[in-house]
């Protein structure tokens, strides 16, 4: 024989389990929410301020190399560079610019080594000069001087960086 015993206590526990922490759930979302709202703005000004700055400068050589004229191989001077750490690739490249008629500022090795394949940066304004030496090179990259300063081609307009 079975005998059921009456629960004394009839109070409804999973139910208020279940609102609390239902209330508990959106109380979280709402922080989250708040907290988001304050954290955006600022980040997202910060973000606004660095795409202006980073926009500026890209079209400023575009107006450059509009105001400059284009200069002949012969007076082009070019700085070779070894980015790749083999030693002779610099001067070795060297001489293939030097047999298309460009003058050879200087011959060296970039200020770090690791570059993957060869490259031709360029100074503000000449970007025509640059792609001609790189088609005459056979290099397919073309870039603003990245990872070099001004200083870095030593009069140069233009740097030819050698890489693997």
């Amino acid at each position: 024989m079975e005998h059921a015993l009456p629960n004394p206590s009839n109070h409804p526990w999973r139910t208020i389990a279940v609102v609390a922490s239902g209330i508990a759930t959106l109380e979280l979302l709402v922080l989250v929410i708040v907290g988001v709202a304050l954290l955006a703005k600022p980040v997202i000004h910060r973000a606004k301020a660095a795409a202006t700055s980073a926009s500026a400068p890209a079209q400023h050589p575009k107006a450059n190399a509009k105001a400059l004229p284009m200069l002949p191989r012969g007076s082009t001077s070019v700085t070779v560079l070894n980015g790749n750490g083999r030693s002779g690739a610099a001067a070795s490249e060297a001489s293939r610019v030097r047999a298309r008629g460009y003058l050879v500022g200087d011959v060296g090795n970039a200020p770090r080594s690791g570059y993957g394949r060869s490259v031709v940066m360029y100074r503000a304004g000449r970007r025509r000069e640059a792609l001609r030496l790189a088609r005459d090179l056979r290099i397919r990259l073309v870039s603003p001087l990245d990872g070099l300063r001004p200083r870095d081609l030593l009069g140069g307009q233009l740097a030819v960086v050698v890489g693997g």
